[in-house]
């Protein structure tokens, strides 16, 4: 049995800087500092973080006076920002440049007078964050059938912006539906998912000439490695997406000659490692690592910002 593993797979950029926020505070001024939100969707991540002295939190209040605040990858409402001024807490925004982007995007829309169209899942923390950077009118929508049924209230003011995290094919779809429905909205055709959920997703599409079986190693409540998981899906593989090795069944390997392997652009690569360690025990004997995208991007940790942040509470 061979294991091809994906190229690209695991931390994005946006990760990358988020982490490094985290881990450049807790250098800087020590435990405990205070996280609103999970700052990435996998568990590996998280655990290790309040290890060292990291509190999670869905809510503001919980957190003391002056204590550092950390606001996730993901992004907040320009409401939260404000509620933590207002409780004194030092905050630092970890929002992913790209999730920027798209706020930048829909608040200058919106700011002319459309109403904004997030195509996205009105549940994740991204997409709510979205909203929250909005005074004017907008829906989410997720799917073509809701895009189909969708009800505003003038077809030639409209735009629409994307959660940076979704399955491309399912968005164009929806965009497309969109475009055919209101010919005059305005947006940004695919360039608001983020680079590395194209780039991954595209490996799987490669990947599924190659393999009999998909894994995508992450966290269940991670966007990104859901669509992975249903674009190897929609290639025709079986694919099961596995928190951990412990996760994987050896029903799903029988008749496997190869088996390709990824990861969510929030999965660190020693849970990929792991799986690949599961593997060999259950009868892996080769490892190869297919040809792909090769990831330059990077962004600027907010150092000034993080040395300006001294906290004056601790609990």
């Amino acid at each position: 049995m061979e294991v091809v593993l994906a190229k690209p797979r695991g931390f994005c950029a946006g990760v990358v800087r988020a982490v490094e926020i985290v881990e450049q505070a807790l250098d800087l001024y020590g435990p405990p500092i205070y996280v609103l939100h999970q700052i990435v969707h996998n568990q590996e991540v998280i655990r290790d973080l309040e290890e060292r002295g990291v509190v999670f939190t869905e809510d503001l209040e919980s957190i003391p006076q002056g204590a550092l605040t950390i606001f996730s990858a993901h992004g907040v409402a320009q409401d939260v920002v404000e509620t933590a001024e207002q409780l004194g807490l030092k905050a630092i925004n970890a929002t992913c440049p790209l999730v920027t982007k798209v706020h930048f995007q829909a608040q200058k829309h919106s700011q002319q007078g459309r109403e904004i169209i997030i195509i996205g899942h009105r549940d994740h923390v991204e997409v709510r964050g979205t909203l929250g950077q909005l005074n004017g009118p907008a829906q989410v929508v997720a799917t073509t059938e809701e895009a189909e049924n969708l009800e505003v209230a003038d077809p030639e003011h409209l735009a629409y912006v994307t959660q940076t995290t979704l399955s491309l094919d399912d968005t164009r779809d929806v965009v497309s539906t969109l475009k055919r429905r209101f010919p005059a909205i305005q947006g940004p055709e695919l360039s608001g998912i983020c680079y590395a959920t194209q780039n991954r997703q595209n490996a799987v599409g490669d990947l599924a000439g190659e393999a009999d079986l998909l894994l995508v190693v992450g966290s269940r409540n991670s966007s990104n490695c859901a669509r992975l998981r249903e674009v190897g899906e929609r290639h025709g593989l079986p694919a099961y997406l596995v928190e951990d090795a412990d996760d994987i069944q050896e029903s799903w390997l029988q008749g496997s000659g190869r088996i390709g392997l990824t990861s969510g652009a929030s999965t660190p690569e020693v849970l990929v490692n792991r799986v690949l360690d599961r593997l060999r025990d259950l009868g892996a004997d080769s490892v190869r690592e297919m040809e792909g995208e090769t990831e330059t991007t990077t962004f600027r940790v907010p150092l000034a910002e993080i040395q300006s942040a001294q906290p004056h509470a601790r609990d």
